[in-house]
């Protein structure tokens, strides 16, 4: 007899515990092995769940961009799909594509406008929702659809991600294809803006001309 703490045998020192699971697996007391509790989810599970809280959000906050503001009336929906006409018929066809198809377009600013605040501009985007907020200023200083076609450029960038210094660089840099030239918009409010915000992101774009303070794409 050994005692239950005793490590080999008293008599033969055989060690016990070697012995103890020989005779345990041969009387079938093998403990089993733990098994997962039922209730647990799978890695698959798990993920299905948290896109499902995802989109959940996304949803939900999308939602909330269009509660909070006002679509745009009929007649300034005209005025917007006509500036797309023209970015459409100027070669930009995908951006023309996405302003068209995916964008909802508003005439107040949302909870999150009104947070961040936008005083100057002539549009705003909020990414990744694809929602547009077109202010009184697009309609009132724009002296025709070419400008307000640039504006809805610039906010296109701007709906797959980009930040304001590309958008101000490919919008510049794109000016000739729309016809946005300075021999005929120059005295514009829209150019003079522009012109200054471009300036002030991209001043290397701007350092041509016997003065060194010229735009270098003319």
């Amino acid at each position: 007899m050994n005692f239950a703490t005793s490590e080999v045998c008293r008599r033969c020192a055989t060690p016990l515990t070697a012995y103890g699971d020989t005779l345990a697996s041969d009387s079938g007391l093998v403990p089993p092995k733990p098994q997962s509790s039922e209730g647990g989810r799978s890695f698959g599970r798990w993920v299905l769940w948290v896109l499902g809280v995802v989109v959940t959000i996304l949803a939900t906050a999308y939602a909330s961009l269009l509660l909070t503001s006002e679509p745009l009336t009929p007649d300034e929906q005209v005025v917007v799909m006509e500036a797309i006409r023209v970015l459409d018929k100027s070669g930009f066809a995908s951006e023309a594509s996405a302003l068209r198809r995916y964008v909802s377009y508003r005439r107040t600013d949302n909870w999150w406008n009104h947070y961040v605040g936008h005083p100057t501009a002539y549009a705003a985007t909020n990414f990744p929702f694809a929602v547009i907020t077109i202010y009184p200023t697009f309609f009132k200083y724009p002296v025709d659809e070419v400008e307000r076609a640039t504006i809805l450029l610039h906010e296109s960038y701007h709906l797959f991600g980009d930040d304001e210094k590309f958008a101000l660089q490919r919008v510049w840099l794109a000016k000739d294809r729309l016809g946005w030239t300075s021999i005929r918009y120059g005295h514009t409010r829209v150019w003079k803006n522009t012109r200054e915000w471009t300036l002030a992101e991209i001043p290397s774009m701007f350092t041509c001309g016997d003065d060194g303070m010229s735009d270098c794409l003319e």
